[in-house]
């Protein structure tokens, strides 16, 4: 996405790509054609390098990255990047005292508060707290003119915060980590599969079904769902779990897998 191109000839409010989801690594990019940023940065420099220019995407025109939460699956290589690129990485304190050794140094940190906007040049972001077990999990809305998306992919419950935030969407980013059949069959130790189903854990695909239908409206053009455990779900159950209810309407319905990067969205 070339910045000058896009400044002469804007048909879009914001595009959105899906680098990567799931528990090996996440990234998310988001553009409206003048402020390109990342949310979250957790494979490698190289590989997230790879992702982008394999969608004409250039890392040079990227202008931050923003951190959620301090899991590996989702910093790996926010250091890297921000020094090879010169970005600045934008995370909330409690965040920062946790990943400050792990990330490296950083020349431009720029802190932010749930529950408070921030901008980053063109784009307004609004970080909202989720139930994770991270020290302080962000979730995020990011505006551009009345385009909204939302984006909630690790929390193991929909609080009545989240449930608000991800009202009145034109596309949503949603998490649907496990089949919970699965889960309780699967390999995993007691207590993984404990933590997972808690309340700071991940969302099975029946509870992010229920929450999609709280926050559903004639407007929410797009829904990716993601962040899908590569060991208790499958895109499969995913689709089957949403199915029927996506019938009806204009949204359409998509699922974010790790292993490659997914369709750039357009939103006007």
């Amino acid at each position: 996405m070339n910045k000058n191109k896009s400044q002469s000839n804007i048909d879009y409010n914001l595009a959105v790509c899906m680098l990567a989801s799931g528990s090996k690594g996440n990234a998310i990019f988001v553009s409206n054609g003048l402020t390109s940023i990342l949310i979250d940065a957790g494979l490698s420099g190289i590989e997230i390098e790879r992702r982008l220019e394999s969608k004409c995407l250039d890392p040079v025109d990227l202008d931050a990255i923003i951190v959620s939460h301090e899991h590996a699956d989702h910093i790996q290589s926010v250091g890297v990047l921000s020094r090879r690129f010169d970005l600045p990485v934008y995370i909330n304190k409690k965040t920062q005292q946790v990943v400050s050794q792990r990330i490296g140094n950083i020349s431009n940190i720029i802190n932010f508060e749930c529950g408070l906007s921030f901008e980053i040049k063109s784009l307004t972001l609004h970080p909202f707290s989720t139930s994770h077990d991270a020290e302080d999990p962000a979730g995020f809305t990011i505006r551009q003119k009345e385009t909204k998306i939302g984006i909630a992919t690790d929390l193991g419950i929909a609080t009545s915060v989240v449930r608000e935030h991800l009202k009145d969407c034109s596309l949503l980013i949603l998490e649907a980590n496990h089949d919970p059949a699965m889960l309780a069959d699967g390999p995993y130790p007691w207590p993984l599969k404990q933590r997972i189903k808690g309340r700071t854990g991940h969302l099975s695909n029946e509870d992010s079904k229920k929450l999609l239908k709280e926050v559903r409206h004639d407007g929410l053009e797009h829904v990716i769902l993601a962040h899908l455990s590569e060991t208790n779900n499958t895109p499969q159950k995913v689709l089957s779990a949403f199915g029927q209810d996506m019938d009806h309407g204009n949204t359409k319905l998509s699922v974010a897998i790790q292993d490659r990067c997914g369709d750039l969205f357009y939103l006007k």
